[in-house]
């Protein structure tokens, strides 16, 4: 079985909306070879649908990543929403409509690697209530944004984790991967 590893930048305070504003500063080129590693890993990508059209409008003609760019024009992507009528015109992409849960949960079933889900915080959000989350990787940057969308929400309900690796980056990043209590596989 599958699993959804739901992955995201996020400043100290919990913060993960408009990291184009704040968390570039803390890029480097083992950071690149980190997001690489971890797309290479993957087998297909998840996104909601604002995360998606950013990265859609981006990545396929994106220069600055040239790997990255190439892994993530090739992965086969999904997208839940309840307003897109069909996906942009990005390589590959499956729109998923209706009931997410129980989509997410059939992509699980399927045969091939890990299901990324990439930033995407209120996807995440309705996926974790599901138990459908199974690894969280969190890159810390030593930032304080003071407002904005978080990673998890407020009134989310309690969810147990284990910590299952730490990296610290050359810039101060620190990755944070757990496992949700329940769904290790």
């Amino acid at each position: 079985m599958r699993k959804v590893v739901a992955s995201t930048n996020v400043a100290l305070d919990g913060v993960m909306e408009a990291p184009d504003r704040w968390f570039f500063p803390f890029w480097s080129e083992e950071f690149s070879r980190s997001a690489h590693e971890e797309l290479l890993a993957s087998g297909a990508l998840l996104f909601g649908r604002v995360t998606y059209q950013e990265f859609a409008e981006f990545w396929p003609t994106a220069t600055n990543e040239p790997e990255i760019a190439e892994q993530m024009n090739g992965l086969p992507k999904y997208v839940a929403s309840a307003t897109l009528t069909e996906p942009l015109a990005w390589n590959g992409t499956t729109l998923i409509k209706g009931e997410v849960p129980e989509a997410v949960a059939r992509l699980k079933e399927q045969p091939g690697g890990d299901i990324l889900l990439l930033a995407s915080a209120s996807l995440v959000q309705t996926l974790m209530e599901q138990d459908l989350v199974d690894e969280y990787r969190l890159r810390i940057a030593p930032a304080v944004v003071g407002s904005g969308k978080r990673f998890f929400a407020d009134g989310s309900g309690t969810k147990t984790m284990r910590l299952v690796e730490t990296k610290t980056f050359d810039t101060g990043v620190v990755a944070l991967t757990y496992r949700a209590t329940g769904n290790e596989k």
